[in-house]
């Protein structure tokens, strides 16, 4: 019995060395930080923005977090120049953390439930023949020309969308030619609905392209001369 005795003594010691030396290790966990990426205060990552463009307006900053709180996929410091391509898939606000799984490239889906849609507006996707670092961006205001054909002059078909977002770049396949991989970002564009639809009716018609605006431009939809026919067409 004395040996018993002995033996669950012991194992009784042995578990509450075990239970100590976990709550220490907790304890140390729970105050030992390590740097992770974060949004930074004040600052919001919006859908189909690239890591790279929102690290060099100031929205990212890196920070202490306690160990125990690091997310997995959390992103560090020395892991944003391999991903300098990759767009947020999601809105990501002030102070989370930055996760790979958020980020996505070519082909990839984003969250249009997270978009900063206007009330009333609608999110339309649309890919325009834009060349790589056309400086589009999300908030940029674009104007949008329809071309039918080479003998009619090109015409305003909306004079101001807001962009809200810039998706991964779509692959583009010329016809008898090899891909080309990032010719033409994909947009979001926040309209209404006879915008929409005059976008897609323009589409069927002819090329559509588009020029960056800021607010002292200076656009008009002509209403009265030949755009007025042809932009009213259908």
């Amino acid at each position: 019995m004395l040996v018993v005795a002995a033996v669950i003594a012991a194992l009784g010691v042995g578990l509450v060395f075990i239970f100590a030396r976990g709550a220490e290790s907790r304890a140390a966990e729970k105050y030992e930080t390590t740097k992770v990426v974060t949004v930074a205060a004040g600052k919001t990552v919006l859908p189909g923005e690239s890591i790279k463009s929102a690290l060099d307006s100031g929205k990212l900053s890196e920070t202490d977090v306690p160990k125990g709180s690091v997310l997995a996929s959390a992103l560090r410091q020395s892991e944003l120049t391999s991903l300098d391509d990759k767009v947020a898939l999601t809105t990501l606000y002030a102070g989370e953390q930055l996760l790979s799984t958020k980020f996505g490239g070519v082909g990839d889906t984003i969250d249009v439930a997270t978009l900063p849609l206007p009330a009333g507006m609608i999110a339309k996707p649309q890919s325009f023949d834009l060349p790589v670092g056309s400086f589009i961006l999300p908030g940029s205001q674009l104007a949008v020309f329809l071309t039918t054909d080479a003998s009619t002059p090109t015409c305003l078909l909306i004079d101001r969308v807001s962009v809200i977002s810039v998706g991964a770049t779509t692959t583009v396949v010329p016809e008898g030619e090899a891909p080309v991989v990032g010719a033409s970002p994909a947009l979001h564009l926040a309209v209404t609905q006879e915008q929409f639809e005059q976008i897609e009716d323009g589409k069927k018609r002819g090329v559509l392209s588009v020029a960056l605006l800021n607010s002292a431009s200076d656009v008009k939809v002509d209403k009265t001369g030949p755009c007025a026919s042809i932009r009213d067409a259908r």
